[in-house]
């Protein structure tokens, strides 16, 4: 019988450590609540350096999916562990396979669901841990994970729309970039040397275009090329850090056309994140901290958890927001009307509503604006290098033609 190594906290929330035999994880997991350890670690020992693997995770859309399905099955009367069993083996992603069946091995242990998957925080994050909560409190569980595949089919559509916004921008200059270097690279030093065996006079175009075609293929393109890659990775590493977000996400929001989509963005997912913690029972200090943290921008997070302190100290809830300066006037003032009806939780999800519809109607426009843009760019970039390698072949035409 294998050894495992554990990691884990006990009934006084005091860590503990230490090595115990079972055939399995899930037995472990059972020996360790019957000694009133929660586990947080467990390997096998001799086994704790398994190389990773590459690629696999859960993404949002199979969380909906397992949200809806569990939210159903739950209503029809299933016991809790018989879900988990049946919903772990009609998975085909092997690591939310292993996650379910963890949970389901913890809950067959005498653990709580949302203490289960907690175990599992890259996957379950705090919000939909803390809402399963919520609904084990209130024994509204299936009405509860309803609302959360609700919720996360709704971030799905959000994070669509985002990257409608930026994939088509950046492949088409992407693109062009690539298109450029190639013939710079290529196609141009075939008519310089054809040029100088002809002894032309060059146009100032074709000079300029000859000019990058060397300075492309020479050493020093090559350091440009370098260097980019190494600012695109030190920015991606300056904005893991706090300042770097900070500053990197205060760039976004100012910017004229995408800082505004990114707004209604940051206030769809924070209306509907919050609305939908404080109607599933979440107190509103608890939503407020959960969603600074799943807000996916650093301003947002300032200035919610800036919110959360003003709560802290007895103000209400719309004065902090107003000074923020962050949500538009109409978002503060419809908080403000929920807030003294006692309708918060509707209010916010009706927000949430509106500033979906509009990020769809924003995508679109933008998108429709950018096209055109697009392909002119294109073709200015591209026919002007073409245009400029055949204007001293026009120039050569014109003097035979005369001569």
């Amino acid at each position: 019988m294998p050894v495992f190594m554990y990691k884990g906290t006990n009934r006084s929330g005091a860590s503990v450590a230490g090595e115990m035999m079972a055939s399995s994880k899930t037995e472990l997991q059972s020996l360790l609540r019957r000694q009133q350890i929660t586990p947080t670690r467990m390997s096998e020992k001799g086994k704790e350096f398994n190389l990773p693997s590459f690629g696999a995770g859960v993404d949002s859309k199979e969380l909906a999916i397992f949200t809806r399905q569990f939210s159903v099955m739950i209503d029809a009367g299933l016991p809790l562990v018989q879900c988990l069993e049946i919903l772990a083996s009609q998975q085909e992603n092997k690591t939310f396979q292993k996650v379910l069946s963890g949970t389901r091995g913890s809950v067959e242990g005498g653990s709580t669901l949302s203490a289960a998957m907690k175990q599992y925080p890259k996957v379950f994050d705090p919000l939909f841990t803390n809402m399963v909560e919520a609904g084990e409190t209130g024994g509204i569980l299936d009405t509860i994970l309803q609302r959360l595949s609700t919720y996360i089919e709704k971030n799905v559509k959000l994070q669509r729309a985002v990257k409608s916004a930026l994939v088509y921008p950046i492949g088409v200059l992407s693109i062009a970039a690539g298109v450029i270097i190639l013939l710079l690279w290529k196609v141009v030093p075939v008519f310089a040397t054809l040029f100088a065996g002809l002894g032309v006079d060059l146009p100032l175009p074709t000079r300029i275009v000859i000019g990058l075609s060397h300075f492309v293929g020479s050493i020093f393109g090559f350091l440009i090329l370098v260097a980019v890659i190494g600012f695109v990775v030190g920015l991606k590493v300056w904005y893991g850090t706090k300042q770097g977000r900070m500053v990197i996400d205060t760039i976004i929001l100012k910017l004229p056309v995408l800082g505004i989509l990114m707004r209604k963005i940051a206030v769809a997912r924070f209306t509907r994140t919050l609305g939908t913690l404080i109607s599933s029972g979440v107190p509103i200090l608890e939503g407020l901290d959960i969603t600074a943290r799943t807000s996916g921008n650093a301003v947002i997070e300032k200035a919610l958890n800036q919110v959360r302190k003003s709560l802290e100290e007895g103000k209400s809830l719309t004065q902090p927001l107003k000074e923020s300066e962050v949500f538009p006037g109409m978002v503060t003032q419809m908080i403000a009307v929920g807030e003294q009806t006692g309708a918060m939780d509707a209010m916010l999800q009706k927000i949430a509503d509106f500033y979906e519809e509009e990020v769809d109607a924003a995508v679109k426009d933008l998108l429709t604006a950018l096209e055109p843009i697009m392909i002119v760019f294109l073709g200015l970039v591209v026919g002007g290098v073409v245009i400029s390698m055949y204007l001293p072949l026009f120039s050569l035409i014109g003097k035979l033609s005369g001569h």
